[in-house]
């Protein structure tokens, strides 16, 4: 596990047309209607057994939002920066993103966002705005100052405030 100075949590990437508290209060619902269904003598006929498949696929989706959503098993969106490589993960279910220090042509960081550069022609932008906190930005400008640095990759910075 790498230690807290390398890994920059990041907030989950929020791209749900339907907001967090609204998946779980849908999911609420199904699970009411479905308890309701099952516990009530109406649903005594032949299709009854319906009610027990919905409570299973109602269960399925709210563990589905708990755990795209909230760091259940973890830290589950994050930027790292290890000895030669750029590791970014954007949720559980998402594919890593590592970018190869001698593969990185140039580093772009603006005030909302990353943008790797690499030598075979192809640009990655990484969302800044899913960094919390003014510490954890701090924090990661640092760390591509070192990263481009230490790996002589030319770095061109953006500040916040003439941005702004």
């Amino acid at each position: 596990m790498p230690t807290g100075t390398t890994r920059i949590r990041l907030r989950p990437a929020n791209n749900s047309r339907i907001s967090f508290w609204g998946q779980l209060a849908i999911g609420g619902f199904w699970l009411a209607y479905v308890l309701f269904g099952i516990l009530s003598n109406t649903g005594a006929t032949d299709y009854h057994f319906l009610h027990w498949v919905f409570l299973v696929f109602t269960l399925v989706y709210l563990g589905y939002v708990l755990v795209n959503n909230a760091p259940i098993f973890g830290t589950q969106s994050y930027l790292e920066f290890t000895p030669g490589y750029i590791v970014h993960k954007n949720g559980l279910f998402r594919p890593k993103q590592v970018f190869a220090a001698e593969n990185i042509a140039a580093l772009e960081l603006k005030p909302a966002v990353l943008r790797v550069r690499q030598k075979d022609g192809e640009i990655y932008a990484l969302n800044l705005r899913e960094v919390k906190g003014k510490r954890r930005k701090l924090s990661f400008r640092e760390q591509v100052r070192e990263f481009a640095a230490k790996h002589n990759v030319p770095l061109q910075e953006t500040s916040p405030t003439t941005a702004a």
